[in-house]
């Protein structure tokens, strides 16, 4: 028997076993069977590059890993399957009562203000749409983790801090609340450096990852790295980390504080007092 048959098996029996103790979870000492809690739909923007759902994925796996016996879903925004209302319309089938959709987006914009509300109103299931995730310190975390993966000092004397400084690349919005939480997420991530991060964009918002390197050079700051506010790999996290004149970290992918963040704002959602979204009205 192969080594790699052997790996695939493993991997079968695991998931068997997970499944197996999050159904089992749902049945208390009395016997009687614990009413399912709302599914997870995570909401991926969606890409054309392989490696962002090979990612996406993992991180999902991550999260059922964490929450046994949590129903966990993807939907895409666009570009790759499943789309977010194709998710939903299989939930409906199987008689999923509600679903708390949390955006795998590092900000406000556009997707979490208009897109991801309007596919859940059309959905004939019970919805909440959670926050997105960042800012956040556990997006902080992650970063700062990438960072230190990449050859960032765990310490630095006042030489080196002193011309050192920090990228945040990030994908970009006309939004400005976007811009806003992009913002809050550099600053985060600023005071567990202690060095300046510059915020900066691959579209859509200035100034662009290459102005932000130039303008922490004309400030004595030249050893400066680019940490990737991106969720997957992919054409944009990519020319960022090209740009980088000293280090770039990975995205930030299945880093165990993503899954972590996930759950909170799942967990989040649920806890507001805001009503499930009606459900929509089916055909006449």
């Amino acid at each position: 028997m192969t080594a790699t048959h052997l790996d695939s098996t493993a991997d079968l029996v695991n998931r068997i076993g997970t499944m197996l103790a999050g159904r089992l979870g749902l049945v208390p000492p009395d016997g009687r069977r614990r009413p399912a809690p709302p599914a997870l739909v995570v909401v991926a923007h969606g890409s054309r590059d392989p490696r962002a759902s090979i990612t996406v994925r993992a991180l999902l796996d991550r999260v059922r890993a964490l929450r046994p016996g949590l129903p966990v879903h993807l939907g895409h925004i666009e570009l790759d399957a499943p789309l977010l209302p194709d998710t939903l319309a299989e939930l409906d089938a199987r008689a999923t009562e509600a679903a708390v959709l949390v955006p795998l987006l590092l900000s406000r914009g556009y997707h979490v203000k208009r897109d991801i509300p309007e596919m859940a109103a059309e959905a004939r299931l019970h919805t909440r749409v959670a926050a997105p995730l960042g800012p956040h310190p556990l997006l902080a975390d992650a970063l700062h983790a990438r960072l230190t993966e990449a050859g960032w000092p765990t310490r630095m004397d006042d030489g080196a801090r002193r011309t050192s400084g920090v990228v945040l690349a990030a994908a970009g919005s006309r939004d400005p609340e976007a811009k806003a939480d992009t913002g809050r997420t550099a600053r985060l991530l600023a005071e567990r450096l202690g060095v300046p991060v510059v915020p900066a964009y691959a579209s859509a918002a200035a100034p662009t990852v290459p102005d932000a390197l130039r303008a922490l050079a004309a400030r004595g700051r030249h050893r400066v790295a680019v940490a990737s506010c991106f969720t997957a790999p992919g054409r944009f996290a990519t020319e960022c980390a090209d740009a980088a004149p000293w280090i770039a970290a990975a995205p930030l992918g299945t880093h165990p504080a993503m899954a972590r963040l996930l759950l909170h704002r799942y967990d989040r959602a649920l806890g507001t007092r805001a009503a499930l979204a009606e459900p929509a009205l089916a055909p006449a």
